[in-house]
């Protein structure tokens, strides 16, 4: 069976070792509709809110309730994907009016066996990005002007597809990860290659670097950990294997001395960054009866770590937040998602492979308010080849949030970018960015930026 694409949410139904020969699913909805939990677990204790044909709805005692933000906050950088290790960046002061300050392509967009999956990052007023065929730039954040590129591309005629990666940056360094079997260290100035080492399996995610060491996981759900400064190969960490995956992956996590990793196996899992030593492991998995697709448990969005808990969502329909000391699960709804929740002040934004935005009380998992941007929206035949399950095509798949100046950002596949009132989920503008948008926005000194599935930067002002 041929599955058509968009291509961040491709199901790589070969084996965990290829790089090639994916097959991609152009609508992944298990669940029509989730619900939130009855009532709060008390600490230590776990409370099964997931059932079969469970519903998500908010919260009768909720419903028009006032909640707190913090306050938005300037950002004059944003060295990792999640903008900081513990990927929840709160609340970005980025006043925009979503003007487009300026446009720049920088390579190769997504196609046959190449991919745009590597999140942008900023610093020292440089935008840096990787298309989908291992070619770093930096930009210039005001001006958009590229500064200098370099193409990380093998030579090798046996590596011609090696989609995924991405980049992180630390002390005036760039470290990058790459589908191509790499990992490297540029010079952020420069783009000059100061070491490079070949790993055995091929890397979609993008690197968190911390206390001298780079993290990343391959694609055969291996936790890899390099010296900062010699490349040197550190501890690794090995979950289960598990050859169904989706396209992107995800991005450790990391506070103190703890790192939380996610795998395509549905495993949430924290480790002593120092050495590797697990402290717990968490499956957020849930199965349907309807649908196959909800077997694969992939966490390919990032866990963030944000006052003492965790939170993560898997496209097995688990979205759950847990204690970041004992492991233990405090509240878990039945989402399906590939995206990165957003935590801030009492809540947690979370974006649905639906198209749903949820935003749910992080103390009881209760849900404050629920807005779907696909609402009325008929799905579109993809590439001539109808959508799972007999249906014409796909809904558009939306990406995100960013939460910015008191507006909560997110941008679809179909390149719409809708701005929503974080505290009701009502929908104050969108507009047509003209390009797929599979990647969540990013803020930094008052401007948002967005990556398209074409390798084109978006500057809003």
């Amino acid at each position: 069976m041929i599955l058509s694409r968009p291509s961040m949410v491709a199901v790589l139904l070969a084996s965990a070792v290829a790089i090639s020969g994916c097959s991609t699913v152009n609508r992944l909805n298990p669940f029509d509709r989730d619900d939130g939990p009855q009532e709060i677990a008390s600490e230590g204790e776990r409370i099964s809110v997931i059932a079969f044909n469970d519903t998500i709805e908010p919260s009768d005692t909720l419903t028009g309730a006032d909640f707190f933000l913090p306050t938005p906050y300037a950002r004059s950088d944003w060295p990792l994907p999640g903008g900081v290790p513990e990927q929840a960046s709160e609340h970005i002061e980025a006043p925009v009016a979503f003007d487009i300050a300026w446009r720049r392509n920088f390579g190769e967009g997504s196609g046959r066996g190449h991919h745009v999956t590597a999140p942008p990052v900023a610093a020292d007023g440089r935008l840096y990005v990787m298309d989908g065929s291992a070619q770093v730039s930096a930009i210039d954040l005001k001006t958009g002007r590229t500064v200098w590129s370099a193409d990380l591309k093998p030579s090798r005629r046996d590596e011609r597809e090696g989609f995924g990666g991405g980049v992180a940056y630390a002390g005036g360094k760039l470290y990058v990860t790459s589908g191509y079997r790499f990992v490297a260290r540029l010079d952020a100035a420069t783009g000059a290659s100061e070491w490079r080492r070949e790993t055995e399996q091929p890397i979609h995610a993008a690197p968190t670097v911390t206390a001298g060491r780079v993290m990343a996981v391959a694609i055969d759900n291996t936790l890899l950990t390099f010296e900062t400064a010699t490349g040197a190969p550190s501890w690794t960490y090995q979950a289960l294997s598990e050859p169904a995956r989706i396209l992107g992956a995800s991005t450790p996590a990391v506070s103190g001395d703890t790192v939380v990793a996610a795998f395509s196996s549905g495993e949430l899992v924290a480790l002593r960054s120092g050495n590797g030593n697990d402290l717990w492991n968490e499956g957020l998995s849930r199965g349907s009866r309807t649908n196959a697709l909800s077997e694969i448990r992939d966490i390919a969005g990032r866990p963030a770590i944000y006052r003492g808990d965790v939170y993560a969502v898997s496209h097995a329909g688990a979205f759950a937040a847990i204690d970041l000391r004992t492991g233990a699960p405090r509240w878990t709804l039945p989402v399906t998602s590939t995206t990165t929740p957003w935590p801030a002040g009492d809540v947690v934004y979370v974006v649905s492979k639906s198209g749903e935005v949820i935003c749910v009380s992080r103390e009881s998992g209760q849900v404050y308010w629920i807005r779907d941007l696909n609402e009325g929206v008929t799905p579109k035949k993809v590439g001539g080849v109808l959508g799972v399950g007999g249906r014409p095509g796909a809904k558009p798949l939306w990406t995100g949030p960013l939460l910015a100046s008191n507006k909560l950002i997110v941008a679809s596949s179909t390149g719409e970018l809708a701005v929503l009132d974080p505290k009701t989920g009502a929908v104050d503008r969108k507009m047509n960015l003209g390009s797929s948008v599979l990647m969540e926005p990013i803020a930094v000194d008052g401007m948002v930026y967005v990556v398209t599935d074409d390798a084109q930067v978006i500057a809003l002002r």
